[in-house]
């Protein structure tokens, strides 16, 4: 029974392990109930196998169980996943051997006692810490060189002092245990404490990690929403333009009148500086009318300008007043992220398209927002049944779905996005309820 428990803890401290390094290293293929369900698997069949007391056979196992965990659970190809493997199958390996060594040089009394459930922890707690350590380090630096890392905080890098004053403290308890002859109680205190510790370091790192990830995440949120901000400030700036368009078109009228003048006095070349400062005025800049709502107009025309630069069709039909309640930034937050997100799957189709429509369901206090869009590829093609993006940094993929979300969330609505692999084209259909007006006194 104590050998079942010390080769549970010790399983148990190379599968966080592994998982701590594949998450930070590698892309996943499936969620993480699929991977824990897979890692869980392989490591019941590691727990079996070390039954049969074969040092040899339990080495070859586990680095036949990290490979397939790692193939089957990664984007990885075998050749990495074998050379993963393979490191993380020595490193272990070379800590248990090391351990074992420096265990028998400092306190010579150890081994003979080896058998005993206190001194197995104590060995266990050894050679996994310093395991868990070096994979830890290992992890640190080989993430840099990953082209799909994230941004990582080598501040991080500090926390390897708790493992290893957590071993400079149990290696001290170890010397004095092996001096002075303890009572059962302290001896097992000692034992308690060895557990506590590894499982203390264990859930630092992982706590470390997930404040990490989360901290990425906020970062990402809040570039988005400055980059939405900066948009809406800019639609903001092209609403002013269209309008000191207008005026000139309003006053183009006494601009001849001055031409005339001018014309009347034979100075020719005033009359061609002014007509060149007309030309070149921005405000005389085409200004197309794609809907009757200024600031969505402003959005559309932007995407259209850029669907004609990439041989895009861009196709509108927004009904009048459909969505005359939405306000403005989250306008810019809605549409910006569709049509972004239309035009990038769109991107170098032949004969690729992009339709927009908005209209009020009769009889119906809903609006459909529908946006229907070329795509070669499906993108929900992957395991796992989300969105696959054609962004190079994929870490940074979802957050425009995010905010959309978070925009039809607000107006009480409902999102669905499908593909049709007949036609070759992805459908996002939004439905928001119109707000409820007080009736009138």
């Amino acid at each position: 029974m104590e050998n079942t428990l010390c080769f549970v803890l010790s399983f148990l401290v190379e599968a966080i392990v592994l998982h701590q390094y594949s998450s930070t290293l590698f892309i996943p293929r499936y969620r993480i109930r699929t991977k824990l369900a897979v890692l869980c698997l392989l490591y019941l069949l590691l727990l079996a196998v070390s039954m049969l007391a074969s040092t040899w056979l339990n080495i070859f196992m586990y680095l036949l169980a990290n490979f397939i965990f790692l193939l089957t659970q990664y984007r990885l190809k075998w050749q990495a996943a074998f050379f993963h493997s393979a490191i993380l199958t020595a490193v272990m390996a070379i800590c248990e051997l090391a351990v074992y060594n420096i265990i028998q040089y400092f306190v010579p009394h150890f081994f003979t006692e080896a058998a005993h459930f206190h001194n197995k922890i104590i060995f266990i707690f050894f050679s996994k810490m310093i395991f868990f350590t070096i994979i830890y380090l290992f992890m640190h630096f080989l993430k840099d060189r990953q082209e799909y890392s994230q941004q990582h905080d080598h501040s991080s890098l500090l926390l390897v002092l708790i493992p290893l004053t957590s071993i400079s403290i149990m290696f001290t308890l170890l010397t004095v245990n092996d001096t002075y002859t303890l009572s059962p109680a302290m001896t097992a205190a000692v034992t308690l404490d060895a557990v506590f510790l590894l499982i203390t370091n264990l859930l630092v790192f992982g706590i470390n990690q997930y404040n990490q990830k989360k901290n990425l995440e906020f970062t990402e949120m809040q570039l988005l929403l400055q980059k939405e901000a900066n948009s809406a400030e800019y639609y903001q700036m092209l609403l002013s333009q269209n309008e000191n368009q207008s005026i000139l078109i309003h006053d183009i009228k006494k601009h001849l009148q001055s031409i005339n003048l001018l014309n009347d006095k034979r100075e020719h070349d005033k009359i061609s500086a002014y007509i060149r400062q007309l030309l070149l005025s921005s405000d005389l800049k085409e200004a197309a009318r794609l809907c009757d709502h200024e600031m969505l107009n402003t959005i559309l025309c932007r995407c259209k300008r850029q669907c004609d630069s990439r041989k895009i069709s861009f196709h509108v039909d927004i009904r009048h007043e459909t969505i005359d309640f939405i306000a403005d930034s989250d306008l810019t937050s809605l549409f910006g992220n569709l049509l972004d997100n239309a035009m990038e799957a769109a991107a170098s189709i032949p004969e690729a398209y992009i339709e927009v429509s908005a209209v009020r369901r009769a009889k119906t206090p809903f609006v459909v927002i529908t946006v229907i869009n070329s795509c070669r590829k499906d993108p929900f093609s992957n395991p796992q049944g989300s969105l696959v993006t054609n962004k190079v940094n994929k870490h940074k993929h979802g957050f425009g779905i995010k905010s959309i979300r978070k925009t039809v969330s607000k107006y009480h609505g409902d999102i669905q996005m499908y593909y049709n692999s007949d036609t070759l084209t992805f459908h996002t259909i939004i439905t928001l309820k119109l707000p409820v007006r007080p009736p009138l006194k």
